[in-house]
C-alpha cells in the first residue's frame, strides 16, 4: 500500500513539473524569438553601418588615390619635358660639334679626310668620313669589313654576298691591302683623276699633272708616247680584266693596280693569272680578258664593292634591283675613279672627263682611233647622268676640273 501511493506521489511530482514546463516553454520561445530579433536587428543595423563606413573610406581613398594620380602625372610630364629638353639640348650640341669639323664646300654630306693638317683650300672629303678608311679589301678582317660596311648584303657587283669564297681566294694571293706607304704618305692629299676623254689631246697638261700628290688613272689608258699631254707618274690605277694592260712596256713599279670586280669570273680570273694558269677566254666577258698580269702581287689591290655601291645608288641613284629585261647600267670606271679619290684625297681635280655626245665623229680616247659613236652605242652605262652629276660636281667646286682652265 505504501509503494503505491509513492508511486502516485511521483506520478504527481512529474504531472506538476511537465506542467511548469509547458507553460513555461511559449514564454521562453517568444523572450528567445525576440532576443534573437533585437540580435539580428543590431547586427543587421552594424552591417550597414559598416558599409556607409566602407563606402566612405572608399570615397576618401578614390580622392586620395585621384589626388596622387594627378601629382605623378604631373612629374612625369616634368620629367618628359627635361628629357626632351636635354636631347634637344644634346642635338644641338653635337650638330655644332660635327658641323664643327665640315669645311663649308659642298651639299654632299661629305667629310674631309685629314683635314685638321691641312693648309691649301679643301673642297671636297668622303661620302661617310670613317676613321683610318681604306677602300681596299684584306685578307685578315674581309668579313668584319663587309659586315661593317654592308657589302656582305648584296651580291655582285656591288657586294661580296654568296661569293665571300672567291674573293678570299683572291685576296690569299696578294701580298698587301695597304693603301700608302707610311714613309712618305703626307696628311694632305691633292689628286686628280686623268681619264681618258679625248679632250686631253694637245692641251700638253702633262707637267701639272705630274705635280698633283696623288695621280688616278684608269683602264688602259697609256702613259708611255703621251707624256706631254697626261703625264708621267701613276699612283693608281683602276682595272678589271678586259681593261688591263699584257704588255710590260707600261709597267710601272710605282702604281698600284687597283681591281674593280663586277663579277665571279673576275675574281677567278684574278686568282688564275696570279696562280700562272691559263686563262680561257669565255663568254663571260665582254672581250678577251689580259691573259698575263704585268703588276706584281705586292701591286695589286681589291676596291671595296661598297665605293662601287655608294657611287650607283648615292650619286646616280641607280635602282637597287637590276631590271629582268634589258641590261643594268653600271658606273663608270672613270666615275667609280672619282668616288674613290673622294675617300682618299682632301682635294679632287678631273681632267679628260668631257665627251661631245653630239658629234659622233669626235675622238673618244687621247689615244687610239676609236670615235664617240662607240660610247654612245654603249647599253652598260649612263653616260648622259654621269656627265649632269660631274656637271654638277663642277658647278658646286665640289671637284675642278682641269681641262677647262686655261693653259
Amino acid at each position: 500500500m505504501s509503494r503505491i501511493s509513492s508511486l502516485l506521489m511521483h506520478l504527481r511530482l512529474k504531472h506538476s513539473m511537465l506542467r511548469r514546463w509547458f507553460l513555461v516553454l511559449p514564454q521562453w520561445k517568444a523572450r528567445h524569438n525576440q532576443l534573437c530579433f533585437k540580435t539580428w536587428k543590431s547586427r543587421f543595423m552594424c552591417k550597414a553601418d559598416g558599409k556607409k563606413l566602407i563606402s566612405a573610406r572608399r570615397k576618401i581613398c578614390h580622392s586620395q588615390y585621384r589626388k596622387a594620380r594627378n601629382r605623378y602625372q604631373m612629374m612625369g610630364m616634368l620629367v618628359m619635358k627635361q628629357i626632351l629638353l636635354m636631347i634637344v639640348l644634346g642635338a644641338g650640341v653635337m650638330y655644332a660639334v660635327l658641323h664643327s669639323n665640315v669645311w663649308k664646300t659642298n651639299g654632299l654630306g661629305l667629310s674631309s679626310f685629314n683635314r685638321k693638317h691641312c693648309n691649301f683650300k679643301i673642297n671636297v672629303s668622303s661620302f661617310i668620313k670613317m676613321d683610318n678608311f681604306c677602300p681596299f679589301l684584306c685578307e685578315s678582317n674581309f668579313y668584319d669589313t663587309s659586315a661593317s660596311r654592308g657589302s656582305n648584303k648584296f651580291e655582285l657587283p656591288y657586294g661580296v654576298r654568296n661569293s665571300e669564297i672567291y674573293f678570299q681566294l683572291a685576296l690569299s694571293k696578294l701580298e698587301s691591302c695597304d693603301l700608302f706607304p707610311e714613309d712618305n704618305s703626307p696628311p694632305c692629299k691633292k689628286c686628280i683623276v686623268v681619264g681618258n676623254g679625248g679632250i686631253l689631246r694637245n692641251k700638253k697638261l702633262g707637267q701639272k699633272i705630274d705635280s698633283y700628290d696623288v695621280v688616278i688613272r684608269m683602264n688602259n689608258g697609256p702613259v708611255k708616247g703621251y707624256e706631254d699631254d697626261v703625264g708621267r707618274r701613276t699612283t693608281f690605277r683602276l682595272f678589271y680584266p678586259e681593261s688591263i694592260f699584257s704588255d710590260p712596256l707600261h709597267y710601272d713599279p710605282k702604281t698600284t693596280a687597283v681591281f674593280i670586280v663586277f663579277k665571279r669570273h673576275d675574281l677567278k680570273w684574278l686568282s688564275d693569272i696570279l696562280s700562272g694558269h691559263n686563262i680561257m677566254a669565255t663568254d663571260v666577258f665582254w672581250k678577251k680578258p689580259a691573259t698575263r698580269m704585268i703588276y706584281k702581287p705586292k701591286q695589286i689591290r681589291i676596291l671595296d664593292p661598297f665605293i662601287i655601291q655608294r657611287t650607283a645608288y648615292e650619286l646616280l641613284h641607280f635602282p637597287r634591283k637590276f631590271p629582268r629585261r634589258g641590261r643594268p647600267k653600271h658606273p663608270t670606271t672613270g666615275l667609280i675613279a672619282i668616288a674613290f679619290a673622294f675617300d682618299i684625297c682632301t682635294e679632287v681635280h678631273v681632267t679628260g672627263f668631257k665627251y661631245n655626245l653630239q658629234d659622233q665623229g669626235s675622238s673618244l680616247h687621247y689615244y687610239g682611233n676609236d670615235t664617240m659613236s662607240l660610247m654612245i652605242k654603249n647599253e652598260y652605262h649612263d653616260i648622259v647622268a654621269e656627265q649632269r652629276l660631274l656637271k654638277n660636281l663642277i658647278d658646286r667646286h665640289i671637284v675642278i676640273n682641269l681641262t677647262e682652265e686655261p693653259n
